[in-house]
C-alpha cells in the first residue's frame, strides 16, 4: 500500500527479517514484556522495519506507517507538519535512536482519539 501511493518497487528482501518484525514487539524475558507499553512496541516496528530493510523499498516510510497504524489502532492519532515524519525516519537512521528516544518522540506527537 504504501508503494502504490508514494512510488518505489515492491517486494520483500528478506522474508525471515519480515517474520521477525511481527513478533519483536511481543518480546519477553523472565515472564515480563521487553516492550511494555504502546509507544516502545510502536518504536520497535518503525525501528525493526527501518533499520534492518525487510522490504525492498519504501522501509522508512513503511516502518513509520507500520507504527501509526499500530498506535491508531490502539487510540492514538498523530498531529504533525507535513516533513516532519520523514525528517524523523532519517533522525532514526542518522542518530541511531533507541526504542526509548523513538517511543518518547510518538508520545510526544501523539494524542488520544
Amino acid at each position: 500500500m504504501v508503494i502504490d501511493e508514494t512510488g518505489g518497487s515492491h517486494g520483500v528482501r528478506d522474508h525471515h527479517l519480515l517474520a521477525s518484525v511481527e513478533y519483536a514487539p511481543r518480546q519477553a524475558f523472565g515472564g515480563k514484556n521487553l516492550y511494555g507499553d504502546l509507544f516502545s512496541k510502536a518504536a520497535v516496528y518503525a525501528r525493526d522495519i527501518i533499520m534492518n530493510h525487510p522490504f525492498i523499498d519504501g522501509n522508512k516510510r513503511t516502518g513509520m506507517t507500520a507504527a501509526f497504524v499500530f498506535l491508531e489502532y490502539n487510540g492514538r492519532a498523530f498531529d504533525v507538519r507535513e516533513g516532519v515524519i520523514e525528517k524523523f525516519a532519517h533522525e532514526i537512521i542518522r542518530r541511531k535512536l533507541s526504542i526509548n528516544d523513538i517511543a518518547a518522540w510518538f508520545k510526544k506527537h501523539s494524542k488520544k482519539l
